[in-house]
């Protein structure tokens, strides 16, 4: 694939890479890592804040509020991500991404108290919030509009699944480092992905536009009409809207509360561990299976209901049905993970109402809103148990299903909704 650069009156044949070619692989593969690296942090947490919270003399509340904190502030930080990607590229925005994640692991490390950890959650989330979406931009430009649906499918695969066997290897690094040091190898990590990300991630070709040259205000001015032009079309909120109930769910799960409600049923920390991981592993088989299925019936809405039905199914098991075998817990959370990868079709669906120079936008504010959603459902849980636990009996199913309840109902307004979206699979792949 070439172009033709004119340059004062001389034709130059210019070589421009091919899409879905060998760099157009690289780029994608060091975007995903970027997003594994971020993932990685994210639902690690889930593992080592029993460590944290002993050390530092934290409540379970705060627990929950530290996780809560990183997702608000992620939430907020991701509206602008995408409007930056569609107008400054990928280059230009994944590598101080990167670089922040990498000083907000080092933070992290360091951190002796409840504020200073809140401070390094802050800095994780302003590099984090161009991950996820920043993968999604790279699938997007460098393998064409018609595999979106499937580059971010995969995307979230490969997340989750490394995701899944992340935490048991925080569990088990755990028995021979303390959270500290393991977070500081985390953070020569990051110096490693941003040393390989200075040298290999580019854009295909330059992005449309004046970027950064027409002045940081009028820029800024023009993210901001970017971002209402799109925030104006109903169809993406209402995409918005299922996806961060499901993902809120998911994630509200994930990072906290499914290994607690395991050890609430009596299964060693270990075992509990492993019901955590099966849910990320539910999700990479979903997000492999679900956008693809999407394509192949070129429908979103059928995939959506079934994946929040299957999800919702599998929480109500776990929660409210007593006497359940380990096997079956495990197998459980796998089909809530694979349900939830129902949420993947959010971003799809709020992309089939778009233009084509929106996509990056109308991810992030997709992804923003699940975000904002996931740090109501993450804290929600951790209040209503720290009330229940205030007269200092323990923990019992009972009050696991009371703090779960938040989840179950965030499900069933999910489906309601998926219920209720009209189908917006485009005639014309990738095309709005």
């Amino acid at each position: 694939m070439s172009q033709i650069i004119s340059l004062e009156g001389t034709a130059i044949k210019a070589k421009v890479p091919s899409l879905g070619g060998t760099t157009a692989w690289l780029i994608w593969v060091l975007a995903v890592a970027f997003v594994i690296f971020v993932f990685s942090i994210q639902t690690g947490y889930s593992i080592v804040n029993p460590s944290i919270q002993r050390d530092i003399g934290l409540t379970v509340a705060q627990v929950g509020l530290i996780a809560a904190t990183y997702t608000w502030s992620f939430a907020v930080f991701q509206l602008f991500s995408g409007a930056l990607l569609d107008r400054l590229g990928a280059r230009k925005v994944l590598l101080p991404a990167i670089a922040l994640v990498t000083i907000g692991a080092f933070a992290f490390a360091h951190a002796s108290s409840f504020h200073s950890i809140v401070a390094a959650q802050v800095i994780l989330a302003l590099g984090a919030c161009a991950g996820f979406v920043g993968a999604g931009y790279v699938g997007g430009q460098w393998f064409g509009m018609a595999k979106f649906s499937l580059m971010f499918g995969l995307v979230q695969c490969f997340a989750s699944f490394f995701s899944a066997f992340n935490q048991n290897l925080f569990g088990f690094a755990l028995k021979h480092v303390v959270w500290r040091e393991l977070f500081t190898w985390i953070g020569l990590a990051g110096i490693a992905l941003v040393i390989l990300a200075v040298f290999f991630i580019r854009d295909p070709s330059p992005v449309a536009g004046p970027g950064l040259k027409q002045g940081i205000g009028k820029f800024a001015r023009d993210v901001l009409s970017g971002m209402l032009e799109v925030a104006k079309v109903g169809r993406v909120w209402i995409a918005a809207a299922y996806g961060a109930l499901v993902f809120g769910t998911l994630l509200a799960a994930g990072v906290v509360w499914a290994p607690k409600l395991m050890l609430v049923r009596g299964l060693p920390q270990d075992t509990a561990n492993l019901a955590a991981s099966a849910l990320w592993l539910g999700l990479a088989v979903g997000c492999l299976l679900i956008p693809w299925w999407s394509d192949a019936i070129k429908r979103r809405k059928l995939p959506v209901v079934v994946g929040i039905a299957v999800q919702l199914a599998a929480l109500l098991a776990i929660v409210y049905v007593p006497q359940l075998g380990t096997v079956t817990l495990i197998a459980l959370w796998f089909a809530f993970g694979a349900g939830a990868a129902a949420h993947m079709l959010a971003f799809s669906a709020a992309g089939d109402v778009v233009r084509l120079d929106q996509i990056g936008t109308s991810a992030a504010i997709v992804n923003g809103t699940m975000f904002i959603g996931s740090g109501f459902l993450i804290e929600l849980p951790g209040t209503i148990a720290s009330h229940a636990l205030a007269g200092g009996g323990p923990a019992t199913l009972e009050i696991a299903a009371s703090a779960a309840l938040p989840l179950v109902l965030a499900l069933v307004a999910a489906l309601v909704l998926g219920a209720l979206i009209r189908e917006s699979y485009p005639k014309t792949p990738g095309g709005a």
